[in-house]
C-alpha cells in the first residue's frame, strides 16, 4: 500500500481541524524552542491518525452497511485488517515518541487521549451525545501542545496546581463545541442510514430541523468559550472569533441554499481554527 492510499485511509486532510488548536495551546504555553514545536507536531499527527485508524477499524462492518462509506478501505476490502492495525501502531508510537521526547508529564498523560479514541466509535452505538465526545477528542489538542511545554517547566504541578484553568481549560471547551456543531452538520448525510443500522446520531434520533437549531446554539457557545478565555486580553483574538462565528451560522442558516452545503461547511469549518490562530499570532 502507498503513501496516498495511507493518506487517504486516515483523512490526512481532517488534520487541518486539530493543527491550528495544537499550535494555539503551543503559543498560549509561552516561548517553545523549534525542537519542542517539532515534537509537539509529531505527536499530534500520531494522534490524529491513531484516532482515524481506530474509528475506521471498529466501525468497519457498519461502513459496510452504509452506502456512502461503503467503499472506503476495511468497509470495501481494499486495505486488510492487519495493516490497519499496523498503521494504528505506528501512529500510536509516534504519539508515544512525541510526548516522551517533550516531558515525563506528557508522556505519562497519553494515555488519556488513546482512551477516548478507543471509545467514540463505540460512542455512537449508544447516544447521540458522541458527537460531543468526537468534540472531546479534538478538543484535548490544545491541551496536549500546552502541557508538552509547561510540563517541562512546572512538571506534575502544571496539572495539579490548575495552570491550564481558565485559558486552556475554556479553549478546550470552545474546540469541543465547535466540532460538535460540525459534526451535527456531517451527520445529516446519513440519518437515513443510521436509522437503519441503530446508530445514535443526533440528526437520526431528533431530525434536521432540530439539527439545525442545535448547531447554531452549539456555534454561539463555542463563540462565547473562546471570548471567555481570551488569552492575550487582546481585540484580535476576540475579533476572529466573532467572524468565524457569524460565518459559520451563516453558512449553516444557507445549507438549503448552498449546491454543496457539506463542502462549504467543511472548508469554513476548518478555516475557524487558522483564523483563530492567525488572531491570536497578530495581536
Amino acid at each position: 500500500m502507498g503513501l496516498r492510499e495511507i493518506l487517504e485511509f486516515v483523512k490526512i486532510e481532517h488534520t487541518l481541524f486539530s493543527l491550528p488548536f495544537v499550535f494555539i495551546g503551543a503559543e498560549i504555553a509561552g516561548y517553545s524552542a523549534p525542537i519542542e514545536l517539532a515534537w509537539i507536531l509529531v505527536a499530534a499527527v500520531g494522534a490524529r491518525g491513531l484516532a482515524m485508524a481506530l474509528n475506521r477499524i471498529i466501525d468497519r462492518e457498519i461502513d459496510a452497511e452504509n452506502p456512502r462509506t461503503a467503499g472506503r478501505h476495511l468497509a470495501s476490502g481494499s486495505m486488510q485488517l492487519s495493516t490497519a492495525w499496523g498503521l494504528s501502531g505506528l501512529f500510536l508510537l509516534m504519539l508515544l515518541v512525541g510526548a516522551w521526547q517533550l516531558n515525563e508529564v506528557a508522556l505519562a498523560m497519553s494515555w488519556l487521549p488513546v482512551a477516548t479514541f478507543v471509545a467514540y466509535p463505540y460512542m455512537k452505538r449508544i447516544t447521540w451525545g458522541c458527537h460531543f465526545w468526537l468534540g472531546l477528542c479534538l478538543g484535548l489538542a490544545p491541551a496536549g501542545a500546552w502541557l508538552g511545554i509547561q510540563g517541562s517547566v512546572l512538571g506534575w504541578a502544571a496539572i495539579t496546581e490548575f495552570h491550564w484553568y481558565p485559558t486552556i481549560f475554556w479553549i478546550c471547551l470552545g474546540v469541543m463545541f465547535w466540532i460538535a456543531a460540525f459534526d451535527l452538520n456531517y451527520a445529516l448525510m446519513d440519518i437515513e442510514s443510521d436509522r437503519e443500522n441503530g446508530i445514535c446520531s443526533f440528526p437520526a434520533r431528533f431530525g434536521e430541523q432540530h439539527t439545525l437549531r442545535t448547531s447554531i446554539q452549539l456555534t454561539l457557545l463555542w463563540f462565547a468559550c473562546f471570548a471567555i478565555a481570551d488569552p492575550i486580553d487582546d481585540i484580535t483574538f476576540l475579533v476572529a472569533a466573532a467572524l468565524m462565528c457569524c460565518v459559520n451560522i451563516g453558512v449553516i442558516l444557507s445549507q438549503k441554499r448552498l449546491v454543496d452545503f457539506q463542502k462549504t461547511f467543511f472548508y469554513t469549518s476548518v478555516a475557524t481554527g487558522w483564523v483563530l490562530l492567525g488572531g491570536l499570532m497578530i495581536a
